[in-house]
């Protein structure tokens, strides 16, 4: 196929690039592999497309979490970062700061959320994945967003902080404001955040004085038994492993699902090996939806703290720099049949968490919560099929995430048991 000449450069950032951005992708990669750009925001930053410059980029520390490094200070109107987050305090998290500070205040975290505690944690998803789609699976419809993926992870992580019960509901609404405006401030974003910091930091006092087994409790152990955390790094790890813990899941979630709706003998494949028990095919398979239409399609923000070259361009002291995921891990120079769905694809070393020391701290509970879901959605339900022309589907126009706005789709009426005080239970 000749190449394509550089009048047919794509728009990036409308609604039909939003609903499928692969083939805007694919042509950066071939002719501006490091494309400057003007985004939706105002602000100009460079996007990195090859998988090759991206696994470089994300590794480089020249290139800095911090945003007092932009050139333009956009950080200051919130064109940069998580909306609200400046006006909140909640700026000293994982994803905006740089070692030596990072290094301290991700020792804290891991020493809290081990991988020990999210094993154990197990039980409570499936019990919160199966008791979720009871509420729907005896209708013979649900939209599989806004009933299962996006309430599944919100009760997950709000348990494992230690959120009590009769304040999930809370949670689940700011976060709801957040994930749809969260390309900008617009529909109270800001007061959502800001609502979110005054819980968190009534919460820390309250599990300083009387702490659990959760995790801002395990927090708070770590920063009294040796390193100090601040109650705004307190306030503001428990705020980033909330947002990033659950959006992440929804869109793994959303995206796997509607990816094995499109791809019928990929899915079947997999429902064959659920169904023999074998566990293979399935975690090989979640890190291929993570590859194939991961839930990540940009990194979060980098500033070059120094000139850099990247892909033999050459990046301005002070410049964003955006590590396109979603392009990378779809780079033919490192993925044989880069769009192509395969299930049982073993070579596979994608960037849907990331690479370098921000590699994603929560990924191990976002496996976890997707393997859950989509064994229980394939096993429950298993004539599962859109109720929609994918044409209709809306997704959303975020800079960072990639995900769906709703999800439509049919199934056959599970028959309900017969009703007992336990099935009655509420979710949390």
């Amino acid at each position: 196929m000749p190449a394509q000449p550089a009048s047919a450069r794509p728009s990036l950032f409308t609604w039909e690039f939003a609903a499928d951005p692969y083939p805007a992708y694919a042509w950066l990669r071939e002719h501006e592999p490091v494309h400057r750009t003007t985004l939706p925001s105002g602000v100009e930053a460079w996007l990195v497309t090859r998988y090759a410059d991206a696994r470089q980029a994300l590794a480089d520390g020249r290139l800095s979490k911090n945003p007092v490094h932009h050139s333009e200070q956009a950080h200051r109107t919130g064109r940069v970062g998580i909306p609200g987050e400046r006006q909140a305090d909640l700026m000293t998290h994982l994803l905006n700061i740089d070692p030596p500070d990072h290094t301290r205040l991700r020792r804290l975290v891991s020493k809290a959320f081990t991988p020990r505690r999210v094993a154990a944690f197990e039980p409570r998803v499936q019990q919160l994945t199966d008791r979720l789609i009871d509420g729907f699976a005896a209708r013979g419809s649900a939209d599989l967003i806004h009933e299962f993926a996006f309430p599944l992870p919100i009760y997950a992580i709000c348990d494992l902080l230690g959120v009590p019960a009769e304040d999930q509901d809370d949670f689940r609404d700011w976060a709801g404001m957040m994930i749809r405006h969260g390309g900008g401030q617009r529909g109270g974003v800001g007061r959502a955040v800001k609502r979110m910091r005054a819980y968190l930091a009534e919460l820390i006092h309250r599990k300083r004085a009387d702490p659990g087994d959760d995790l801002i409790s395990g927090l708070i152990r770590a920063s009294d038994h040796g390193e100090h955390l601040t109650e705004n790094e307190a306030a503001a790890m428990a705020f980033i492993l909330l947002f990033a813990g659950f959006e992440t899941t929804v869109n793994l979630i959303g995206n796997g699902v509607y990816a094995l709706l499109r791809n019928p003998g990929q899915r079947a494949l997999l429902q064959e090996s659920i169904g023999r028990g074998e566990s293979g095919l399935l975690e090989t398979g979640i890190e291929e939806l993570l590859r194939y239409d991961g839930p990540v399609e940009l990194a979060t923000w980098r500033f070059a703290t120094s000139p850099l070259t990247i892909g033999g361009v050459e990046i301005p002291v002070g410049d964003p720099v955006l590590v396109v995921l979603a392009a990378a891990d779809r780079d033919p120079a490192r993925f044989a049949d880069e769009n192509t769905l395969d299930l049982a694809r073993t070579d596979n070393p994608h960037l849907g968490f990331g690479h370098g020391i921000h590699y994603c701290i929560g990924a191990p509970l976002a496996r976890l919560e997707g393997r859950a879901a989509l064994t229980t959605l394939l096993t429950r339900l298993p004539d599962l099929r859109l109720a929609a022309d994918p044409e209709e589907l809306r997704w959303r126009g975020g800079l960072i995430m990639r995900g769906l706005r709703e999800l439509p789709v049919e199934f056959t009426p599970e028959r309900r048991p017969e009703a007992t005080s336990e099935n009655l239970s509420p979710v949390h």
